[in-house]
């Protein structure tokens, strides 16, 4: 296995993408479509002896751009077959109805979270570059949680992590340090994933994503190779590190309305975050959405129009939000 460091200056850091030889010779993840990612890939294609046109398979581990943008033009280089996750497949593909869904969801999350004109002003301009690096669309061919996939001379075998996206998946196989996988942007080693605004179409995107990490940490990978960054060596333990950030944030949001009163989800993302521009305009009330809409389904909010209502003064963020144990 290759792995490939790509160029990011909008996202997280580098970009990874791995290049598995062998009888199927197979990408996983791509990066954006910009010229200096596509030189990055191409160079890193052929240091590793083979040409763009000898690729027979791209495996997606969700449908940020920063992860698919390259797809569709390799794939009509190669002949490819490119391979996602059922629920990213319509957004990866350019299905009208897929984009028109996530669009309408946009709109509806963005009204409702409060975002005032000047910052969605900023923010409608950034997402209309962020469109322009998706790159061209691809002939997808979609997979579910628990299949296998052709993949260098072995196989993958899909592990379906939903939050940071709908459709985000793990691929593992056994590697050199036992069971290993590619992990997208499930867990990264610096960052914590965005959940609520990376992806709108989640429903319940907290309880969703810890769901995942607790899957992690059944998983029991001896390492995993994410979509930014090193590899990680101890996926459980970070898994649980993110878990407990979460725990943590749940109750620095109990404590703005405790402090504050009601609020919007902008309102309460000033309060944790701060002032935010591009795509933090996105992630920041997406996160704080994440954490809202945990505590009204857990009885702890209420809701008052757009304004979230504390309800329930006794609430226990160790209670609301379980970090799991880890198996080592």
């Amino acid at each position: 296995m290759e792995r490939i460091s790509l160029g990011n200056t909008v996202f997280e850091g580098s970009n990874n993408s791995y290049l598995l030889p062998g009888d199927q010779l197979t990408l996983v993840d791509v990066g954006v479509s910009t010229d200096d990612v596509r030189a990055d890939l191409y160079d890193g294609i052929e240091a590793a002896g083979y040409d763009v046109a000898d690729i027979d398979s791209i495996i997606l581990t969700h449908w940020h751009a920063d992860h698919t943008g390259l797809a569709g033009e390799l794939q009509a280089e190669s002949g490819a077959t490119v391979y996602a996750h059922a629920a990213d497949a319509g957004l990866i593909a350019g299905d009208e109805d897929a984009h028109f869904a996530e669009t309408d969801m946009r709109e509806q999350r963005f009204e409702e979270w409060g975002i005032p004109q000047e910052s969605l002003d900023e923010l409608t301009d950034f997402l209309s570059i962020l469109n322009d690096l998706m790159g061209e669309d691809a002939d997808v061919t979609p997979f579910e949680d628990g299949d296998t996939i052709p993949a260098g001379d072995g196989e993958l075998e899909v592990v379906h992590l939903p939050g940071h996206a709908a459709g985000l998946c793990a691929f593992a196989f056994d590697g050199d340090s036992g069971r290993e996988a590619f992990i997208g942007d499930a867990i990264l080693p610096k960052y914590t994933p965005n959940i609520g605004g990376a992806d709108l179409r989640v429903e319940r995107p907290l309880a969703t994503y810890l769901d995942s990490l607790d899957r992690i940490v059944e998983e029991d990978f001896d390492r995993v190779w994410p979509g930014h960054r090193d590899p990680i060596d101890d996926p459980a333990g970070r898994a649980r590190v993110i878990a407990e950030h979460h725990r943590e944030r749940t109750e620095r949001v109990l404590n703005v309305l405790s402090e504050h009163g009601p609020a919007d989800a902008w309102t309460v993302s000033a309060r944790l975050f701060g002032d935010l521009s591009n795509v933090h305009i996105l992630h920041g009330p997406g996160e704080a959405f994440a954490h809202l809409d945990h505590l009204v389904e857990e009885g702890v909010l209420g809701r008052d129009g757009t304004e979230y209502v504390l309800e329930d003064t006794t609430a226990d963020a160790d209670a609301l939000v379980a970090v799991p144990e880890t198996k080592r």
